[in-house]
C-alpha cells in the first residue's frame, strides 16, 4: 500500500517515508490536511509529524486526528537537523529568510541573531525553492532539500537543541498496525516490545475537578501517561479537548472508565519506538 507524506521532495516527512516504505510507493501532497484526506480514503497510509521536542505539537496534525476517522498504526522518531542554505549568498548578505513555521520555532535563537525578515512557507523544501528563485535570500532547510535545489549550506546545525527530535505518526482509517514493507526503522520499534495507546478526551462542558478526575483514572489503573496536550475544541473560547498518550496493551478497561466522565475518541494502540 502507498504511503502519503508532506511534500515536495526534500521534506523531513519525505525522507522518513522513503526510509520506512520498503516496497511501498511514496506519494507527496502539499499539506498535512491533504495527507489525512488521502489516508481516510483507505487507499494509502499517511505519514504526519505530530510533535517536536523543541517546538511542541503540530496543530494541523492534531486537528486531523480530531476531525477525521484516521487512526494511528505506528510511530517513529526522527532526529532533525536544520541548516541555513542559499544560492551563493553568505549569511551576512541574506536580506530575507524563508522558513516553515515549525522550523522557525526550532531555530528561533539563530534566526533572532540573524535579524532579518522571515517569510513562512508550506515546507522546508518550499523554503529551499523560494531561496533559489529569489536572489539575496536564504532558507532554513534540510540537507536533502538543499541538494535538490542546488543550494549551498552556509551554516549547518542551526537548530536550538542538538537533541532536536520530531515524532511522526503513520495513520490509517483501519485499526490494524502497518502490515509490512518496513525497513530497519520498524525493526527497531518491534524490538522494544512496548505499546502505546492514544485517545482524545472531550469533556464537552467544563466543571470543577474534571482534570483531577481524568488523571485519577490513570493513577487508579497504575497506567503511565507519556503525553497530555490540550487543544481548542472549536466550539468557543475556553472549550478544550485533551490529547493523551499512555503505555498499555489495549487500554480497554481504562477507556471504559474514562467514558463515564467524558467523551473518548480512540486513536489506536501501537508498538512504541525507543528513541
Amino acid at each position: 500500500m502507498k504511503i502519503a507524506a508532506l511534500g515536495p521532495e526534500g521534506t523531513f516527512s519525505h525522507e522518513l517515508a522513503v526510509k520506512i516504505s520498503g516496497d511501498s510507493e511514496v506519494v507527496l501532497f502539499p499539506t498535512i490536511k491533504r495527507v489525512f484526506a488521502e489516508a481516510e480514503k483507505g487507499e494509502c497510509f499517511g505519514l504526519v509529524p505530530v510533535e517536536n521536542s523543541d517546538a511542541g505539537g503540530v496543530g494541523e496534525t492534531l486537528d486531523g486526528l480530531m476531525d477525521t476517522g484516521c487512526r494511528i498504526a505506528a510511530e517513529y522518531y526522527m532526529p532533525i537537523r536544520h541548516n541555513l542554505a542559499s544560492d551563493g549568498v553568505p549569511a551576512g548578505g541574506c536580506r530575507v529568510l524563508y522558513a516553515h513555521p515549525q522550523s522557525h520555532a526550532q531555530c528561533s535563537r539563530f534566526i533572532e541573531d540573524l535579524g532579518i525578515p522571515v517569510i513562512h512557507t508550506a515546507s522546508n523544501a518550499d523554503s529551499a525553492r523560494l531561496a533559489l528563485q529569489n536572489p539575496g535570500s536564504c532558507a532554513v532547510t534540510s540537507v536533502s532539500a538543499a541538494k535538490n535545489f542546488m543550494l549551498d549550506i552556509i551554516r549547518p546545525d542551526i537548530q536550538n537543541s542538538d537533541n532536536n527530535i520530531t515524532r511522526f505518526l503513520l495513520i490509517s482509517p483501519d485499526k490494524g498496525e502497518y502490515p509490512g514493507g518496513i525497513s530497519e526503522v520498524r525493526k527497531t520499534v518491534s524490538a522494544s516490545g512496548r505499546r502505546k495507546c492514544s485517545i482524545i478526551i472531550d469533556p464537552e462542558t467544563d466543571r470543577p475537578g474534571l482534570l483531577y478526575n481524568i488523571l485519577g483514572v490513570f493513577a487508579g489503573e497504575k497506567i503511565n501517561l507519556t503525553r497530555i496536550e490540550s487543544r481548542p475544541s472549536k466550539r468557543g473560547i475556553g472549550s478544550y479537548v485533551f490529547f493523551i498518550d499512555f503505555e498499555a496493551e489495549s487500554g480497554e478497561k481504562l477507556i471504559s472508565s474514562l467514558k463515564r466522565i467524558a467523551t473518548v475518541k480512540e486513536l489506536g494502540c501501537y508498538v512504541m519506538e525507543e528513541v
